[in-house]
């Protein structure tokens, strides 16, 4: 089959990045002909491995570039395309140029599959697609997290796409609500977890990682973990990642005054290793599509203390059996949760074995066929049956 999988900045970080670079890369080494188109690029090199047998390509070359997030605005502003709607977390990305590019490329499309990956990708393949094309729309977003003018686009244009995927029960049953043509899968994020050491649970850190956000709520977990650090002085929290909220995170981190026992630790190229010295992981988001730092936590058998956001930890976990759930935006619950786990090390063993456990549930291995099977059936004019996917 002849895949190609459409992302913003194949070159650049994020979950949705590296999910999408997995998925080619098992597609490639499953013998199909794949390809990565980047609407943009603005980095020479990407930032994740990419199979050799991948070809990537960009619609716009921007390295000698945008200088910062704010001048993008400006620009957009002046120039912004016509599709892409207000709202839209990447907007300022599309200005007339950038939507050109990728609304000339999709109506050129005469064969093969063509994956689009967020909300302004999906919008501009539903209305430009070329005729031959098999269109399928992956969403890593739940969809109440959505502006409502992207949520309002989304239910006039999704229709014809000949599929649509989501990463958890909970989406799919929104997106069904929403719209009543296309099949919508339940296909999760893969996540590889071969070789990988488990923790001990002997080292007292609490551990998070991902992009210094609002979305990500650290601001909660700092304050969460300040509440009990008192009872438990010998226990540290470690957050991984970088992102625009790290000034803000910083001046939140210091005015508790706990010294080096909370720390942001900026990005790691061992955060594998940091995790398998961990003992307790903790999700604070505001809203997530599928966390897979968190899977990525669970493989390593760390005991889990999540909010209870939309979407993702409750379709991952079983409060009590491989985790502990919280109400969402609740610190003192996430504060006790901590400090449930941080004073019982036979809980935190108990939870931690059957996260790793679930943890299987993510591996290629499970997660790629059910793709192939997608592929095939699409490519084969058979129906597709969403009910089949969950």
């Amino acid at each position: 089959m002849k895949i190609r999988y459409m992302l913003l900045h194949a070159y650049g970080m994020g979950g949705t990045i590296r999910t999408v670079v997995n998925q080619a890369n098992a597609m490639a080494e499953a013998g199909h002909d794949v390809e990565i188109v980047s609407t943009v690029r603005r980095r020479t090199k990407p930032q994740f491995d990419i199979d050799k047998r991948v070809r990537v390509s960009a619609l716009v070359d921007q390295r000698d570039g945008v200088a910062s997030d704010s001048l993008a605005r400006k620009v957009w502003r002046r120039a912004r395309g016509k599709i892409v709607p207000y709202g839209e977390f990447a907007a300022e990305y599309f200005t007339e140029r950038v939507e050109g590019a990728v609304m000339d490329y999709v109506s050129s499309l005469s064969d093969g599959i063509l994956v689009t990956t967020r909300p302004a990708l999906n919008l501009i393949s539903a209305r430009r697609g070329g005729k031959g094309v098999i269109r399928v729309a992956q969403e890593h977003m739940n969809l109440a997290a959505y502006h409502p003018a992207v949520r309002e686009q989304i239910a006039r244009h999704y229709g014809v796409f000949d599929a649509i995927a989501v990463l958890t029960e909970t989406s799919r049953n929104e997106y069904h609500a929403l719209l009543h043509d296309p099949p919508i899968v339940r296909i999760p994020n893969a996540v590889h977890m071969g070789h990988r050491e488990h923790s001990d649970q002997s080292n007292p850190v609490v551990i998070a990682a991902g992009r210094l956000v609002p979305q990500k709520g650290y601001d909660m977990l700092l304050d969460a973990f300040a509440k009990v650090s008192d009872r438990f002085p010998e226990w540290r929290l470690r957050i991984f990642g970088t992102g625009p909220s790290k000034d803000r995170l910083q001046q939140r981190l210091e005015s508790h005054d706990l010294g080096d026992r909370m720390r942001l630790m900026g990005r790691s190229d061992r955060i594998h290793e940091e995790l398998a010295q961990s003992s307790i992981y903790a999700l604070s988001s505001r809203i997530e599509g599928l966390p897979m730092a968190m899977i990525e936590a669970m493989g390593h058998a760390l005991a889990l203390a999540a909010f209870d956001c939309p979407t993702g930890p409750a379709d991952l976990l079983t409060p009590g059996k491989d985790g502990l759930l919280v109400p969402p935006r609740d610190v003192d619950a996430l504060a006790e949760a901590l400090a449930r786990l941080m004073g019982d090390r036979e809980l935190r063993l108990r939870l931690g074995a059957a996260a790793a456990e679930t943890a299987h549930n993510y591996t290629p291995e499970v997660v790629m066929p059910m793709w192939e099977d997608l592929f095939a059936s699409l490519t084969a004019g058979r129906p597709v049956d969403s009910r089949a996917r969950r």
